[in-house]
């Protein structure tokens, strides 16, 4: 007999974090996301509309919570305001406490219940600050504006990636711009079939310099010392590729497109801390070049047990989470 279906509401205000939480769910047949929201106030209006089984919330939502509950054990209490809620109200002490717990919270200030008053839950005041621990560690995303675009694409699985790269890849070389592939063997070889399906010459391409490949592990053995990426090593294969592509490079407003997987392949090695490096080295060092970079990485990529924040981190190095691929 079938089981019926466990039916999920997602609420997490970081748009890519909340994406890369419901593919993750979706990876199990009896799980159901029914909705998505980004505030509390929506998620309370989608609770009571859609009646989920499980909500999946983000208790570093920026928002106040105020606690109204018949329990009144000192541990209940306590773990209820660790969880950064504003305040807790006994529901016997509603009729007469309720609106000033409400405006109390809205002006930021705590509020417990008379009848709790004489409990010490000093404890639990600053266990968990409003802000979020995760968003302290990740810098925001910089704006769309910026000169350098260093963006970041999430593929199901390698068709996918071959395809978003093989996009990018022909609409730079349809306006003159150059193009610097940096992929593993196979992702490299279905980029090329796939140009040459849309009538893309390659080999000409390749003659002139305007479409560059290079092997995403020789390119990391190039750089890597003691297992971490070095400064001087990248600087130097970044600006050998530029000096290369930029000679050919024709378009009116003559930019260089790179499509590259170097930090994901480091991650699918499980060296997150060289693939964060790698990426802080390439904004430092392309800074300077018109380039526009795409980083393609696999969901498969990610731990489960520390998706999120390695997922949040990677996020926070690029210029933008595509939803455009470089926008040729």
């Amino acid at each position: 007999m079938r089981i019926s279906a466990i039916r999920v509401l997602v609420v997490e205000d970081y748009e890519p974090c909340r994406r890369f939480v419901v593919s993750i769910l979706q990876q199990q047949a009896e799980l159901q996301v029914i909705g998505e929201v980004s505030d509390g106030v929506e998620a309370v209006r989608k609770a009571q509309e859609l009646q989920p089984d499980l909500i999946l919330l983000d208790i570093g939502l920026p928002m106040p919570v105020l606690f109204v509950s018949q329990e009144h054990s000192s541990d209940i209490v306590r773990g209820a305001l660790a969880t950064g809620a504003k305040g807790y109200v006994l529901k016997t002490d509603v009729g007469s406490e309720l609106l000033v717990a409400v405006n109390a919270v809205l002006r930021g200030e705590r509020f417990l219940s008379s009848s709790l008053a004489s409990r010490d839950f000093s404890d639990s005041k600053d266990e968990h600050p409003d802000h979020h621990p995760d968003r302290e560690k990740v810098a925001p995303l910089p704006p769309h504006n910026v000169a350098m675009r260093h963006e970041v694409a999430f593929y199901p699985d390698s068709a996918a990636l071959v395809d978003g790269f093989a996009r990018v890849a022909e609409a730079a070389l349809k306006v003159g711009n150059a193009v610097i592939i940096i992929a593993t063997e196979p992702h490299r070889s279905g980029i090329l079939q796939k140009l040459r399906a849309d009538a893309v010459d390659v080999e000409t391409a390749f003659r002139q310099d305007s479409l560059i490949q290079l092997d995403s592990f020789e390119a990391l053995s190039s750089v890597m010392v003691n297992n971490l990426p070095d400064r001087l090593r990248c600087s130097e294969i970044i600006s050998d590729l530029v000096a290369r592509a930029s000679k050919s490079a024709k378009g009116e407003h003559a930019r260089i497109a790179i499509c590259g997987e170097c930090s994901p392949t480091l991650l699918l090695e499980g060296n997150v801390e060289a693939a964060i490096r790698l990426e802080q080295l390439w904004n430092e060092n392309t800074k300077d070049y018109n380039v526009d970079t795409l980083c393609g990485y696999l969901w498969s990529a990610f731990p489960q047990k520390e998706s999120i924040p390695i997922f949040k981190n990677i996020c926070a190095q690029h210029s933008a989470v595509v939803g455009r691929e470089l926008g040729y």
